[in-house]
């Protein structure tokens, strides 16, 4: 594996490159890529052909030949040009970031939508990539009639069935959106309040998910273990019942293939009333990793300057794996309130700190919440159902209306979306 590290315009990684270089083996080794060697080389001025220099190539080949490597991952963005000419000078397969990640989303999509997901983030990323290194590509089909000219190339025709296949796929997908958006309105007009857990790939999301909701959603020490959003109820304080939402975790330089084609799965962020930022607090690029969420988010909407404001927790995750310093520097941290984000110690793995985070969860989820008066006629049974099983009774007695009969006199606490939902049943 090889990262680039480009310095041109005083840019470059710096500090990070190793910790990037890192999470670029364990993307390999999520799919069950050896990594037998990896390094990082600076480059001063990008090479339009090969992206490296041609030193920097040599060196990389020889690489590959001491270790008998068949595969080389570059760490970074490379074009079709590149990428087939780093293939004919190196003789091995070259693959870049997005196409590494494209195959781990490839391997793990799990449901229906995932996999037509994944497959239309694949021809998106592949339609760019046809380019003339292949032998039948100045073969051509026969044009129709006499004056039909040479016809079409064999890569004009590859590109057409692309074109087309991601057409159909499209479409599919929006009927999945569709369907995504009825099931959101439906839950809207249900009683209960949802939940998102996002954060960087393994930050620990799954690992809370199973905590909190008893469920079993697959959870292990891997980038993207979690593709299709899993929901699941739990209750907490002040709380019944609430939705809880699994996502899929970002990561830097997400393909903007994937963002665009896992959408409508994203979009589950926006409809929620709580997002629980779940940050993996032991990793060293924990910071950067929070900016990469944070820059995600506001790239599907949420809490933009124009977007819907979606009040936030952070769960910091892994706080076990804190030495009893690095815990005592966290936590005054929150003591001084440096950021106006709720803050929660977390582990997932022991349950520490998980009763804090539902208390914080229900606190916020009630927030707002009304005290009123109301009379209801007992033949209203639903809205005394409904009142029953939502809202926090705190007096109730029996009435006469000469008029419109016995009725219910109900003292009741409900939210500000208990209220709405109520006035619309």
């Amino acid at each position: 594996m090889v990262l680039p590290d480009i310095k041109q315009r005083g840019g470059g990684l710096g500090a990070d490159a190793e910790s990037r270089l890192e999470e670029g083996q364990g993307l390999a080794r999520a799919i069950g890529i050896e990594v037998v060697d990896s390094f990082i080389l600076p480059i001063r001025a990008v090479r339009p052909a090969t992206l490296f220099g041609e030193g920097q190539v040599e060196r990389i080949g020889v690489a590959c030949n001491q270790s008998d490597a068949e595969l080389v991952i570059v760490d970074g963005s490379l074009s079709a040009i590149q990428q087939r000419n780093l293939e004919e000078k190196l003789k091995r397969k070259v693959i870049d970031r997005t196409g590494l990640i494209l195959e781990i989303f490839g391997e793990r999509a799990a449901t229906a939508e995932g996999r037509l997901q994944v497959e239309l983030a694949h021809l998106d990323y592949q339609a760019g990539r046809l380019v003339r290194s292949w032998t039948h590509l100045e073969r051509q089909r026969g044009g129709f009639g006499f004056l039909g000219g040479p016809g079409e190339t064999q890569i004009e025709a590859d590109r057409r069935q692309i074109r087309n296949r991601m057409g159909r796929l499209r479409k599919e997908l929006e009927q999945v959106r569709r369907t995504r958006g009825l099931h959101r309105e439906r839950r809207q007009r249900a009683p209960w309040p949802v939940i998102a857990l996002v954060g960087y790939t393994n930050a620990g999301k799954s690992t809370l998910f199973n905590r909190l909701t008893g469920a079993d959603v697959m959870a292990e020490d891997l980038l993207f273990a979690t593709l299709d959003p899993t929901m699941r109820a739990i209750r907490m304080p002040g709380v019944d019942k609430a939705i809880l939402s699994d996502t899929v975790g970002f990561i830097s330089d997400l393909p903007t293939q994937l963002v665009a084609a896992f959408r409508a799965t994203l979009e589950e962020v926006t409809a929620a009333d709580v997002i629980v930022h779940v940050r993996d607090v032991a990793n060293p690029a924990t910071a950067d990793q929070k900016a990469e969420v944070e820059a995600i988010l506001a790239d599907l909407g949420v809490n933009a300057d124009d977007g819907p404001k979606v009040p936030v927790i952070e769960a910091w995750n892994k706080w076990d794996l804190l030495s009893a310093d690095e815990q005592a520097m966290r936590l005054d941290l929150i003591a001084a309130r440096i950021t106006e984000t709720v803050v929660v110690p977390v582990s997932a793995l022991t349950g520490s700190g998980v009763d804090d985070l539902l208390e914080t969860l229900g606190e916020m989820l009630t927030s707002g919440a009304q005290t009123l008066e109301m009379t209801i006629p007992l033949s209203n049974g639903q809205r005394l159902a409904w009142l029953h099983a939502h809202g926090d009774i705190i007096e109730e007695r029996q009435v006469d209306q000469a008029e419109e009969g016995p009725a219910m006199r109900i003292k009741v606490r409900l939210t500000t979306r208990e209220l709405g939902r109520f006035t619309t049943l």
